[in-house]
């Protein structure tokens, strides 16, 4: 008698069977759990052994059907399908990212735990990147400030930029 995985307290009813393929490679999973854990965790049709082979095949041709759709994409623009994608690991053209912006972004969660970016860039200076960005805001203030002959407030962005400019950058330093 094998015990809930998640639990470790009631018998194990559900056992459940996830294949992955990596590189060409399946691989399985097995996952032995309690009807309550089995139904806390969401999996699909969990507890419920009355499942008859119709709702199997339903499922089975409506992901069929997904599957198929998915894959005959096409970018309009290079040519380039998902099925080449995949094989490549490559993009075509700028275009396929709106193309396969779906793929993509499942790729990337899978790869990466999340479809953005989040948290710091690695090796950059948040206080080097704030001076930069504010060098660049005053000096399109300067350009404007000339342009509307502000000559007094053009003197004091040019002084603060000259003031932002003197600041040593770390990375030179070292």
């Amino acid at each position: 008698m094998k015990l809930c995985e998640h639990c470790n307290k009631n018998q194990a009813t559900v056992h459940v069977t996830e294949i992955e393929s990596k590189d060409g490679v399946q691989e399985a999973e097995e996952k032995h759990l309690c009807e309550v854990c089995a139904q806390g965790l969401d999996l699909p049709h969990a507890g419920s052994s009355k499942q008859t082979m119709a709702d199997v095949w339903k499922l089975l041709q409506v992901s069929a059907k997904q599957m198929k759709r998915v894959a005959s994409l096409t970018c309009p623009h290079c040519g380039m399908t998902l099925e080449e994608f995949r094989r490549r690991g490559r993009l075509g053209c700028p275009k396929d990212y709106e193309v396969f912006a779906e793929a993509i972004g499942e790729l990337l969660e899978r790869v990466q735990g999340a479809r953005e970016h989040i948290g710091r860039v690695p090796g950059v200076d948040d206080e080097a990147v704030a001076r930069l960005q504010r060098m660049a805001e005053l000096k399109r203030d300067l350009d404007t400030a000339v342009g509307e002959e502000a000559y007094e407030e053009a003197a004091r962005l040019r002084d603060e930029l000259i003031s932002l400019e003197s600041v040593p950058d770390p990375e030179e330093a070292e």
